[in-house]
């Protein structure tokens, strides 16, 4: 069975008991006010893959991923963070109304997680549509003790309230100081640390409570709507790394102390993703998105497969020339796959296959899957067909589609003999920048009678006369 990193044990575990037949799984979602670069597609990539994994080994997943619509500011990485709504400051700068903003940048990010052949969660509320869930979560946390209202109609939580605050992070309440953007200490807050579950407000977005007019801390959405949607008991909980704190402390004090025991079983970060040495983000100017991708005439799924040659939580150095590799390598095992189709099945390589798939089981370790697939790619003394079945196989959890081109490329049968062995060979020449060699074969192929034409999609070869 699958077993992954867990940030706050330090440790690899098994995601799921023995014996357990279903996975429930949270992400944190997007925050729609821009695109997504693929910095933040490589997080989702991350709870795709340990979908796909676990649905080869039998398990019934549910997952949970919240559109974040209200409720980010600018400055949320702070522990209780001050400032203007993200998407109402990007309303005001494309001069469009914040539900425009929303809905069309949530709209690119199903496109763009589309794209990636990320599988669409089961359920994906949106914030602004279940303020009615996180006011009962604030009253219930009044309740218990757990939270206090403060006279402007601002809620926070009692930080002191909850001790194993910073079991994540390492970051713990003793040694928290103010942040360093506010100046000296809210004196709202009966402890410095304490986050605002609901903030005071008088303007767009906001909603009447029994504690006064205002919006949700970001924080306190993610605790409503997982406990919702899933229930009080969570396999996985997976984010990007700079999640960790303060937003997924105060997450999980604020589910643990609703539900009285720990909700999430298992906390699952991917590490964050340089492009050319940089660590992309907006703040940098260092963005690359999906749309660059495809512009430059790259598959996007070629971006897939290069995040697939790191592991998650390593930090990875994207570049063009890496993307660029992965679009040669993907377009030539889909060739390849489509030769091979052409064959004789036969049943797939039970090594190749066992090994990858201990390889993913193993905390996801995708480097070693691929370097064993590349090993079955040049291994002649399996069948083709045994090939074929191999890769369709694998590639139901690496989703990279492999197939897309079965029925496209030439029969071999209609090929003079041996002229598909040299095509193998050109493509193996092309990708190693072997011109000459590549030249050669060419030559050999049209002394049998086969045009080869060199496309943006790969060779493609016919019989002449």
């Amino acid at each position: 069975m699958l077993r992954l990193y867990d940030t706050r044990s330090r440790q690899v575990e098994a995601i799921v008991p023995e014996g357990s037949r279903g996975l429930r799984m949270y992400t944190c979602g997007p925050t729609v006010y821009r695109y997504s670069h693929v910095g933040n597609l490589r997080s989702y990539l991350l709870s795709d893959l340990i979908r796909r994994v676990s649905e080869r080994n039998g398990l019934r997943v549910a997952v949970c991923q919240n559109i974040t619509d209200v409720g980010h500011l600018v400055d949320d990485a702070e522990i209780d963070s001050s400032g203007e709504d993200k998407i109402l400051a990007q309303a005001r700068k494309e001069e469009r109304s914040a539900l425009e903003i929303a809905r069309f940048y949530e709209d690119a990010f199903r496109a763009d997680t589309g794209a990636l052949n990320m599988r669409p969660p089961e359920y994906t509320p949106r914030a602004a549509e279940t303020i009615d869930l996180m006011i009962e979560l604030i009253a219930k946390l009044i309740e218990k003790g757990h939270a206090y209202a403060v006279p402007d109609g601002s809620v926070f939580f009692d930080a002191t309230s909850f001790p194993t605050y910073g079991e994540i992070s390492g970051n713990r309440l003793d040694q928290l100081k103010p942040g360093h953007r506010i100046e000296g200490v809210d004196a709202r807050k009966r402890f410095h640390a304490d986050w605002a579950l609901w903030k005071h407000a008088d303007r767009e977005m906001t909603w009447d409570t029994p504690w006064g007019r205002g919006f949700p801390g970001w924080h306190l959405e993610c605790s409503a709507m997982s406990l919702r949607f899933l229930g009080e008991h969570i396999d996985v909980h997976t984010g990007g790394i700079d999640l960790r704190f303060p937003h997924h402390e105060d997450e999980r004090a604020q589910s643990n102390s609703a539900a009285g025991h720990d909700v999430v079983r298992h906390w699952v970060h991917g590490e964050h993703l340089l492009f050319d040495g940089r660590k992309m983000a907006k703040s940098t100017g260092n963005v690359v998105l999906l749309s660059d991708v495809t512009d430059a005439g790259l598959d996007p799924l070629a971006v897939r497969l290069a995040l697939l040659e790191h592991r998650y939580r390593q930090q990875m150095n994207l570049t063009w020339e890496t993307l660029r590799a992965a679009d040669r390598t993907l377009r030539r095992w889909r060739t390849r796959v489509a030769e091979w189709a052409e064959a004789p099945s036969r049943p797939m390589s039970a090594d190749h296959v066992a090994r990858a798939q201990a390889a993913l089981d193993d905390d996801l370790d995708t480097p070693l899957a691929l370097r064993i697939i590349r090993e079955l790619e040049r291994d002649e003394s399996q069948p083709p067909g045994a090939r074929l079945e191999a890769f369709l196989h694998l590639d139901q959890m690496l989703a990279l589609d492999l197939s897309r081109e079965i029925g496209r490329a030439p029969a071999a049968a209609s090929l003079p003999g041996g002229a598909a062995e040299l095509l193998q060979e050109r493509a193996r020449a092309r990708e190693a920048s072997d011109w000459a060699t590549a030249d050669r074969l060419r030559d050999e192929l049209a002394a049998l009678g086969v045009k080869v034409a060199d496309t943006p999609e790969g060779q493609v070869a016919t019989r002449e006369g």
